[in-house]
């Protein structure tokens, strides 16, 4: 029998996913069986076939990603509002070309894709734009600052058919996937519960402002959001703690666990039906805005109910702690069992919940076992990759609506279909924020 180029061995599979690492908790059955299900992470050296990649947010994560994407590709030119951070990455990418504004890496007619790893209050702008300009894009998560954003962006990749990756890199996981996988197959029984725990965020203040550092683009940093003076704990990693620019953990972690729960509950292109939410401690006057310590509640047209809780690092989660003392996962119940998984470790009530095999004509959910280079071959073959933007987007919805209802601190009623509250207009200004002119739509 003629042997298939695209099909990945074992050996082969076992280097490209990197689950020898993960073989301590993950079953050699489940890696067996995903084997041949997984579709290979491109990795052509043929100069020709090489994907030319733009870097638009040179912090942590957008350096990391474009590392991870070198594998792949070339970084050729790099984009950020901090001369600093574009310094840097001009020196960790040697030869890229270097620009302040977004807009002008995007006029290039030899940048096949993008990856944005800017603050999420710039994402969907930047992501709208690359998709326009008639490049694909990796953006990290959350895929959006408000659900408004998330249909807009959804509408332009559905019109342009440009491929859009979402960085929620846990559904390249052999772990999480596993967890989807038994869930659905009904390992555990019928589903009546999924616990979601996310760290509890920082509870800080109140802080001074400060002149803009030389070299930072301050105003062009805020974008669409209001104008405030400078306060360096309002940028960079700190960012994601104010709810002018992102949600606190609820939209920083959330965006990955909530987005598992989703996927394991075939809720993918839907949600919640209503929603509940608290604030358990009132942040510092002058300090970070987002909730540090909170309690969403949400429930699904079929009854299932699922948590959303800030931990703390003392907190034990039913009996069951990780190892490296992360306090944070998801824990499904089901009528026969229940499933713990989170970044290093899958752990059930029996584990022969976890050593049984799964019947080799089982569903499984979709296999991708490296993020990047999931998006990388999806720019070669044009398939859908495992994030696509409206995934991304209902994702990034489940959060914001967590991050509503803190903020209202009551039940909400949500129609998913039509993606707005049932009969609450305080509750829909929340779908959208006021944009600050000149960085709205009409800039790109």
């Amino acid at each position: 029998m003629k042997s298939n180029p695209n099909r990945t061995s074992r050996r082969t599979f076992l280097k490209q996913s990197g689950v020898l690492a993960a073989a301590a908790s993950v079953p050699a059955w489940y890696i067996e069986q995903s084997a041949a299900l997984a579709q290979p992470a491109s990795s052509s050296s043929a100069p020709s076939d090489t994907v030319r990649l733009g870097l638009i947010g040179c912090g942590g994560q957008g350096t990391g990603d474009a590392r991870n994407a070198q594998r792949y590709g070339k970084i050729v030119a790099v984009c950020d509002v901090d001369a600093n951070h574009l310094a840097n990455a001009r020196k960790t990418f040697p030869g890229a070309d270097g620009y302040a504004d977004f807009r002008k890496l995007l006029e290039r007619k030899d940048i096949d894709a993008v990856i944005c790893g800017t603050v999420d209050h710039w994402h969907t702008l930047v992501a709208m734009a690359t998709m326009k300009a008639g490049k694909d894009i990796y953006c990290e998560k959350p895929l959006t600052l408000t659900i408004d954003e998330g249909k807009r962006l959804v509408k332009v990749q559905r019109q342009t058919g440009r491929i859009l990756q979402t960085g929620t890199q846990q559904r390249s996981s052999a772990r999480f996937r596993m967890a989807v996988d038994l869930v659905r197959n009904g390992r555990i029984g019928k589903i009546q519960k999924v616990e979601v725990w996310l760290p509890a965020g920082l509870r800080q203040g109140p802080f001074k402002t400060s002149p803009v550092p030389n070299g930072f683009d301050y105003d062009f940093w805020m974008g669409q959001t209001p104008k405030v003076e400078y306060v360096k704990e309002r940028t960079h990693f700190s960012f994601r703690y104010w709810w002018e620019y992102s949600g606190g953990t609820m939209t920083d972690w959330g965006a990955h666990h909530n987005d598992i729960v989703l996927w394991a509950l075939e809720q993918d292109g839907s949600g919640p039906v209503n929603i509940e939410g608290k604030q358990l401690i009132d942040m510092i006057p002058g300090g970070f805005t987002a909730a540090s310590e909170y309690s969403v509640t949400y429930t699904y047209a079929n009854g299932i109910v699922h948590t959303s809780n800030s931990t703390t690092a003392s907190e034990w989660h039913g009996g069951v702690k990780d190892p490296n003392g992360q306090q944070h996962g998801i824990k499904f119940h089901g009528t026969d069992g229940w499933i713990w998984v989170t970044r290093d470790r899958i752990d059930a009530t029996s584990r022969d919940l976890l050593r049984e095999r799964l019947p080799e004509d089982a569903p499984r959910v979709y296999v991708s076992n490296n993020h990047m280079g999931n998006f990388i071959e999806c720019i070669k073959s044009r398939k859908t990759p495992i994030c696509p933007a409206e995934i991304g987007h209902r994702s990034a919805s489940l959060c914001h609506l967590g991050v509503i209802a803190i903020r209202l601190g009551r039940k909400l009623n949500w129609d998913p279909v039509k993606e707005q509250f049932v009969g609450d207009n305080e509750a829909n200004g929340y779908l959208s924020r006021p944009m600050r002119k000149p960085y709205d739509y009409d800039m790109i």
